[in-house]
């Protein structure tokens, strides 16, 4: 499902960078997650570093960068590429249906943000750089890494490295979702991308849920009658 917000886009700002960087702290991660609200797929996260250099020139094919959902489809595969070529490091972080039904969105989601942060740092480091800042779209983070980090409510539209990571974490999400549509294509979870449309709660009631659902999001809808997609996976 294409969740792009109709009103009108604000341009993104440096300031919740430019705070640090008066400070004098310039390696600065951003990060952000997609997936927490669908009934079905795994959630994903990304964490995206640019040199300050490059911040304070930003390349022009990135300057109408924005958050994901304010973005339609063609735009957000042509930011991904962008992104992809002129950021130092970056990191994809993605955790399971199985995962969320074993422990819950929230620290899946919290998982996901973590493994992205790491395999960043981990590229970083081959520079020998060390991430002093992580900002990260919302209002509650929690990760094992030492990396001090601040949390920012709408951040995704507010930061573009956060921005940068809304989407990759969105682009790389869909993808998986178009390649389940393949496996479950009475889903349309190319279209829907998992998310709870009148068209995908139709097709619950009609076939119930396949592995990639989330059980622990619906159990209503998921009857033991429903679970035999279960037997057939194992």
């Amino acid at each position: 499902m294409d969740n792009v917000v109709t009103r009108q886009r604000k341009p993104l700002s440096w300031k919740a960078e430019r705070a640090y960087w008066k400070r004098g702290i310039y390696s600065i991660i951003g990060v952000d997650e997609a997936g927490r609200g669908p009934l079905a797929g795994p959630v994903v996260a990304a964490a995206v570093f640019f040199d300050y250099d490059k911040c304070q020139k930003f390349p022009k094919t990135l300057r109408d960068l924005n958050d994901s959902k304010q973005l339609n489809e063609e735009e957000r595969k042509r930011f991904y590429g962008l992104i992809l070529k002129h950021a130092r490091a970056w990191g994809v972080g993605i955790v399971s249906r199985e995962d969320i039904d074993r422990h819950n969105i929230l620290q899946a989601t919290m998982k996901a943000m973590t493994i992205a942060v790491d395999q960043t740092a981990t590229k970083l480091a081959a520079d020998g750089i060390i991430p002093e800042m992580l900002l990260v779209d919302g209002n509650y983070f929690r990760t094992t890494l030492p990396y001090e980090f601040q949390t920012l409510v709408h951040g995704d539209a507010r930061s573009p490295l956060i921005a940068a990571a809304s989407v990759l974490a969105k682009v790389t999400r869909d993808r998986i979702m178009v390649e389940f549509d393949k496996v479950y294509p009475q889903y349309n979870f190319k279209s829907n991308k998992g998310y709870g449309t009148l068209e995908h709660m139709r097709a619950l009631e009609e076939h119930g849920p396949c592995p990639e659902h989330r059980r622990s999001f619906r159990p209503d809808r998921f009857t033991q009658e429903a679970l035999a997609f279960d037997d057939i996976a194992k």
